[in-house]
């Protein structure tokens, strides 16, 4: 098979000799493409950026490649029309129109794959260290990161430690 990549892809895949890609399929009436991913947050904010129009699926590969997962999410966030534009091939309509479409689908967490995010920990603790940091401001997206990295170190964290611990980060 033929697996088109991005840049930041093949960063995270260069120096390795096993790795795990994972596969978006590309369909159309004409061709049949493959897309590798190192990671599923890349892979589903691949899909977020196709689904908007007028972006296809060498856009958002060049996207990937120009910027980092984080740093698109958070220039949608943020609305930031240049950073977006800097990417060869996007112009302002496509950027302001990326924005638009995809600002309130990120902050909700998409684009990222939440399956299996929680290592350990009561859910009911999570849940409800969750809703704390919501109403604080944080991000699903962000939430959904820093959480499963604390209860990595301390898999057995209390709601006040978990809260405490992502204010810190």
């Amino acid at each position: 098979f033929n697996i088109l990549i991005s840049l930041q892809t093949y960063e995270a895949l260069k120096d390795s000799h096993e790795c795990k890609v994972y596969i978006f399929h590309y369909l159309r009436e004409d061709d049949e493409q493959f897309y590798g991913f190192a990671t599923k947050e890349e892979r589903e904010l691949f899909k977020l950026l196709i689904s908007v129009s007028g972006v296809g699926v060498g856009s958002a590969r060049m996207m990937l490649s120009s910027l980092s997962d984080e740093e698109i999410r958070n220039a949608i966030i943020g609305e930031d029309v240049h950073k977006i534009k800097s990417v060869k091939g996007i112009g302002l309509k496509t950027a302001q129109r990326l924005i638009l479409d995809l600002k309130d689908k990120i902050i909700k967490g998409g684009g990222i794959d939440n399956s299996g995010n929680i290592v350990s920990g009561t859910s009911k603790t999570v849940d409800e260290a969750t809703v704390a940091l919501l109403n604080l401001g944080f991000t699903k997206a962000n939430i959904s990161k820093i959480i499963p990295e604390i209860l990595k170190k301390e898999p057995h964290a209390s709601i006040e430690t978990i809260i405490k611990e992502a204010l810190k980060r």
